[in-house]
């Protein structure tokens, strides 16, 4: 009876470790076409049936790469891009999380209504009205342009506000006590208490911030202004396609992200876990 419980046992275990190490091989297989497609000719990367292995390294794609590309000009519009949106979102949010959460006002649902509604509205949307008022104020090709839509989130006031929830209301009552004002409770208070749910979303602010591809390509039309995502979009010629080239410029495009998650590992597994579980 117990050899049978083993057996079984060892039998899930191993069918367990086949699903996500297939799952594994899947997610990363795509990366490690890239890599290789980047040293390949023109030719072999569309020749049928493919080649995995390209057969001399080519470094060219490269030097092509950089040559079509500032890459130092969108390395840095990337990361002001990342910084300012998630500087703003975790700010804002914060604020108005707490509000809608703590405080009483008139006309808080339909507020807070106002921002759910924004949430189920397609971004899509907001695109014509933003680069008006951006075109208006002169502040096309800017940095502020980039950053301007990341202003306010709708989703982290809403996150947020979950996360100020629920923490009891005795707390900010006891800082009250304690002498502290509206302003001194949230600072001092509630709002280190939403630590974890802050750095959830600032992980998904500069992610999505960094796969952004059709607004900065709309309101930043200057190559020198535009992020990494949208450079990339230019590489694609009007009618043939250097694949070599594009992955070898994507692979370059890579390192912010990589980087980001070298030196705030922790906070990304902590911000993606926390948002599975209460």
């Amino acid at each position: 009876m117990n050899s049978s419980l083993e057996r079984s046992r060892k039998i899930r275990t191993a069918g367990t470790y086949a699903f996500f190490i297939i799952g594994s091989v899947i997610m990363i297989f795509p990366f490690v076409w890239m890599f290789l497609t980047s040293f390949k000719t023109v030719e072999e990367s569309m020749i049928i049936p493919p080649t995995i292995l390209p057969a001399a390294w080519q470094t060219k794609n490269y030097t092509d790469a950089t040559a079509s590309l500032p890459f130092l000009a969108l390395y840095k519009n990337t990361f002001l891009m990342i910084f300012w949106r998630v500087v703003c979102a975790v700010a804002f949010s914060s604020m108005a999380g707490y509000a809608f959460a703590k405080l009483n006002f008139k006309g808080k649902n339909l507020l807070f209504s106002v921002v759910l509604l924004q949430m189920m509205l397609p971004s899509q949307i907001f695109i014509t009205p933003q680069y008006q008022m951006l075109a208006k104020l002169g502040l096309t090709n800017s940095i502020f342009g980039l950053v301007f839509p990341g202003l306010v989130s709708a989703f982290g006031t809403f996150f947020l506000r979950q996360a100020y929830m629920g923490i009891p209301d005795e707390i900010s009552e006891a800082a009250y006590l304690d002498g502290c004002n509206q302003w001194q409770a949230f600072v001092k208070v509630m709002a280190p208490l939403t630590k974890s749910s802050m750095a959830a979303l600032a992980v998904f602010t500069a992610v999505f911030a960094y796969g952004d591809l059709m607004w900065p390509l709309i309101v930043n039309t200057d190559l020198n202004m535009m992020t990494l995502s949208s450079g990339l979009a230019t590489l694609r010629g009007q009618f043939s396609t250097n694949f070599p080239v594009m992955m070898a410029g994507s692979l370059l495009a890579m390192i912010p992200m990589v980087v980001l998650y070298l030196f705030f590992q922790k906070q990304f597994i902590e911000g993606v876990a926390m948002t599975g579980g209460k």
